[in-house]
């Protein structure tokens, strides 16, 4: 039987099925018209939303990170406008050629470069922050699915001289060390956004509105006076060379204000190239390394004696034999003394003086004296990693670690630390918070630690330790009366006392009216000379010298009569 005369096609088809179909062919018409009707009519904005969704884009505006300046408003860090390259993986379709010439450009290997482009995602970076006149050269291959976009890079003019100070910014120019990130709220900007037409490529066709201006970032004026700190790398460069040593880092503060004007460490590093960093060279040591600081502890004993009317200025203290033994440990001085006054015990830095000190005085008053000065507790400057040393509880205290904590072993603080306390004796017995920024203005008054009166006396006692029959003579600055105290302290190694020191000094001029305390401590020095009145006395000198004369501090002390017939024939020479 044919197809044709099939019984099935001889049937009439239902009526109503027809008419059902004809309803929802005619009803599903006017739905899409009412629909064309209302989009078009009366919700146009709706069609133009998404048509323009296919080529308008809300791009995001740099905000411009805010410089940092130095006291004198010298420029110490400060963004600069940069490229960065970036590819859409799908439309980078590059020739073999293209793709080698490209990864040349970007210092790439091209293997590298074929792995981004083949990555599945929208966008990749190719590579950050790269020369603008370089950019150019890239655009200039005109290259599909390879675009570059503005962005800001940090900058530091002074380079290694000030590192570990400011720190640096990562690749999204958020802080990451120092003042960088101590002070990241202010000088951030804030981004802003526009929106723009781009083509098929990613070009920018047409600016269509600004949604949201940037922020700029505040500009930041530290306390840090670049002269000074050039004076202190300079000289502590020279230093560690001589004295072939591991370490070294020098603060130096303004005494009246508690400014930081200084802060430096060696090794340091370049944060505009910071390829094959060490950990060595990232340490901000001043604030970051605690070491036992030595004979530079003493002042504070004798001060905590004169101050609970334990001692008087010229009480009388046997040394001899050069020896004390406690709880069957030996305390030895360098050289044997005898009788010496309070005075003379910092002077001639007599280990056996300060021990008996010490020992005169309850451990309680000692402990609260040491916490009172800032030991044991971090300063709270804002740099990452900064540590607080290490003050046991007074309770844990045997006779032994008395004794010993008198000429600083046993107890553990940071160059900051201990540079901050010696500024209740360049004070008038009082402590400052220290401040990393410009002060308008001094503060009026410090927390008290100790009377002036105590003060003055220390500050006379720490005088003769810098005169001759003193243990630091090289720390003398000509035309000034200068104060401070040496330190030489075994290094623990593996809870032993080995073979190798830190040297130290800590210091203070004009002694009449003080302006500045300088701080050095060096690692390890190697060369045959570890005590710190011949290796880190003579960096004290140098430094507050030059220091002196650049803030154009008057010299108080009087000249020698050789020093007078010297100035007058030479003046006479001249005539």
């Amino acid at each position: 039987m044919k197809f044709s005369h099939s019984p099935l096609l001889t049937q009439p088809l239902l009526t109503w099925r027809a008419r059902l179909l004809l309803i929802v062919l005619l009803g599903s018409f006017a739905t899409l018209a009412g629909w064309a009707l209302y989009l078009q009519g009366f919700n146009s904005s709706f069609l133009q939303e998404k048509g323009a969704a296919r080529y308008s884009r809300v791009i995001e505006m740099s905000a411009t990170r805010g410089r940092i300046l130095d006291r004198h408003g010298d420029v110490l860090a400060v963004s600069t406008p940069v490229k960065s390259i970036w590819a859409i993986p799908e439309d980078a379709k590059l020739q073999p050629a293209q793709a080698r010439e490209l990864a040349r450009l970007l210092e790439m290997d091209v293997r590298e470069l074929s792995r981004k482009l083949a990555a599945e995602r929208d966008f990749v970076y190719l590579k950050r922050q790269i020369p603008p006149d370089l950019a150019e050269k890239i655009a200039a291959l005109d290259l599909p699915g390879i675009h570059d976009q503005r962005e800001y890079r940090r900058y530091y003019p002074a380079a290694e001289m000030t590192a570990h100070m400011l720190g640096f910014t990562g690749a999204e120019d958020i802080g990451q060390e120092g003042v960088e990130l101590a002070f990241q709220d202010t000088l951030a900007g804030k981004p802003g956004s526009r929106r723009v037409i781009k083509d098929r490529r990613g070009q920018v066709v047409e600016d269509v509105e600004s949604i949201k201006s940037p922020q700029e970032g505040k500009d930041i004026t530290l306390a840090l006076d670049a002269k000074i700190q050039y004076l202190a790398y300079t000289n502590l460069r020279q230093a560690l060379a001589a004295n072939k040593a591991k370490a070294g880092g020098i603060v130096v503060l303004d005494a009246r204000s508690g400014e930081v004007l200084a802060l430096l460490n060696l090794p340091t590093y370049n944060p505009n190239n910071r390829v094959r960093l060490a950990g060595a060279q990232l340490r901000n040591r001043a604030l970051t390394d605690t070491y036992e600081p030595g004979s530079t502890m003493k002042p504070f004993t004798a001060a905590l004696a004169l101050e609970k009317g334990k001692f008087r200025y010229d009480s009388l203290i046997q040394t001899a034999p050069g020896s004390l033994t406690i709880d069957g440990r030996t305390i030895h001085d360098t050289h044997m003394h005898g009788t010496l006054t309070v005075a003379q015990v910092i002077q001639k830095s007599s280990n056996v003086g300060a021990a008996k000190i010490a020992l005169s005085l309850p451990r309680e008053d000692m402990w609260s004296m040491f916490d009172s000065l800032g030991f044991g507790t971090p300063l709270k400057l804002g740099f990452p990693g900064e540590v607080g040393g290490r003050l046991r509880p007074a309770k844990s205290w045997r006779p032994i670690e008395q004794a010993t904590m008198a000429y600083g072993h046993g107890i553990s603080v940071t160059l900051v630390q201990l540079a901050h306390a010696y500024l209740a004796f360049a004070r008038d017995g009082d402590l400052v918070p220290l401040s990393l920024t410009k002060m308008d203005a001094p503060p009026l008054a410090g927390k008290p630690v100790f009377s002036a009166q105590t003060a003055h006396e220390v500050r006379a006692m720490l005088e003769l330790a810098v005169l001759p029959g003193g243990t630091a003579p090289k720390a003398q600055v000509a035309g000034y009366r200068v104060a401070g105290k040496t330190g030489t302290a075994h290094k623990l190694d593996g809870g032993i006392y080995a073979n190798k020191y830190v040297s130290s000094f800590v210091g203070f001029a004009p002694v009449s009216d003080p302006r500045l305390v300088v701080a050095v401590m060096i690692d390890e020095p190697s060369s045959g000379i570890h005590y710190g009145g011949d290796v880190a006395a003579p960096v004290f000198s140098q430094v507050m010298t030059g220091s002196l004369r650049a803030l154009g501090v008057e010299p108080d002390a009087k000249r020698m009569p050789l020093q007078a017939a010297v100035a007058a024939a030479t003046v006479k020479e001249r005539m």
